[in-house]
């Protein structure tokens, strides 16, 4: 209701001065003249509505309202800088885990390589001496195998001989040589005993 007020006596007080301007100038007819002219009106309305602005002090809430508005915007600024300071430092820890992580990984990867190649040496390593154990060990049983054999034929050989000896010596020896060859026999056996 005051800037109503306001506007009305402004409109009032300017109205009356210039009446008086156009009075005392005593020129007849400029005066309707005057007010018939849209010009007029509009240079009247202009400046009772820039009285009305000065009155209200319209351009010092413009310029507060402008001040807080741009300070509202230095406000966001600052904020939006320091989040994008935030985010850069999370994002450097980030790029940091992930190197990390890398190299991690890498150095895992190089240890399970050396780890496959140790039990792979082992595993070759154990092949190798499981194949010259069962190698030696068949070297073994073809020996023991020769030996059993070759005691075997020298039995037979022996057994042989002897039924052989027996006979060539029952056909040649008559008994006074048998007997004398016995007598021989066991005193050289009783030489050899003692």
């Amino acid at each position: 209701m005051s800037t109503f007020r306001t506007a009305a006596s402004s409109l009032t007080v300017g109205s009356i001065i210039f009446l008086l301007v156009i009075h005392r100038a005593e020129v007849p007819g400029i005066t309707m003249t005057l007010f018939q002219n849209p010009e007029f009106w509009v240079a009247v309305g202009l400046a009772v509505v820039i009285t009305i602005f000065l009155r209200l002090r319209v351009p010092g809430m413009l310029a507060k309202m402008l001040d807080e508005r741009a300070a509202a915007i230095a406000n966001e600024l600052d904020e939006a800088k320091r989040l994008r300071e935030e985010a850069a430092a999370i994002l450097a820890g980030y790029v940091q885990k992930a190197s990390q992580a890398e190299s991690e990984a890498a150095a895992i990867i190089a240890e399970a390589k050396a780890e496959a190649d140790r039990f792979g040496k082992d595993m070759r390593a154990q092949l190798r001496a499981q194949i010259d154990r069962r190698a030696q060990m068949a070297k073994d049983k073809i020996e023991q195998a020769e030996a059993a054999a070759l005691a075997e034929i020298k039995g037979l050989a022996a057994d042989t001989a002897t039924a052989a000896a027996e006979k060539l010596i029952a056909a040649r020896v008559d008994e006074k040589r048998a007997a004398a060859l016995i007598g021989d026999s066991i005193k050289e056996l009783s030489d050899k005993l003692n």
